[in-house]
């Protein structure tokens, strides 16, 4: 195997994780911020994030503020310092109960709302057009609200599991294996 410079490494890393980011909806930055930052031995602040990932300033502190609200990312100072400095989530247990436990906000419970009253309108028989798109779009509504209803699913079960403590937890997953 050839040999490989770290920070070439680093660099591959980060741009799979910016592809890896995009594959699940999110902003590509997003992915490479979270990158720079899983790889760092000490938080950082966002003009070395930025000059990291190639991103700007502004970005990257849009992005982080996401990150951080999604729980993936956390913030610190350092006494004497104005700067933040970020610092990247390290329980991946703590990081998706965060991001499952976000999907109780008010926007994804309008979204979720929305599909049951489209679904609703096209069972009704109360949407007129051709009969073919009309069934297409309904199933493919139904898919929508199908999936969204497992994710409720797995939100519920992975807040409940949270009550167990993640010691159990882990134990259970292990003797899964």
């Amino acid at each position: 195997m050839a040999t490989v410079k770290l920070p070439q490494l680093k660099k591959d890393f980060t741009e799979s994780l910016s592809q890896i980011s995009r594959f699940w909806g999110f902003p590509k930055g997003m992915g490479a911020i979270f990158g720079v930052l899983y790889l760092s031995p000490v938080p950082l602040p966002l003009d070395e994030i930025a000059a990291q990932t190639g991103l700007t300033k502004g970005a990257v502190s849009t992005e982080v503020r996401t990150l951080a609200r999604m729980g993936l990312v956390h913030r610190s100072t350092k006494l004497g310092d104005r700067k933040d400095y970020y610092e990247a989530e390290t329980d991946f247990y703590a990081a998706i109960r965060s991001i499952l436990k976000e999907r109780q906000n008010s926007e994804f419970d309008r979204a979720v709302r929305s599909v049951g009253e489209t679904l609703a309108q096209l069972e009704s028989g109360a949407v007129s057009g051709d009969e073919a798109e009309v069934n297409f779009i309904r199933e493919r509504v139904k898919a929508l609200r199908e999936f969204f209803n497992a994710i409720d699913s797995l939100a519920s079960a992975v807040i409940k599991l949270e009550k167990l403590g993640i010691t159990n937890v882990k134990s259970i997953l292990g003797v899964l294996k």
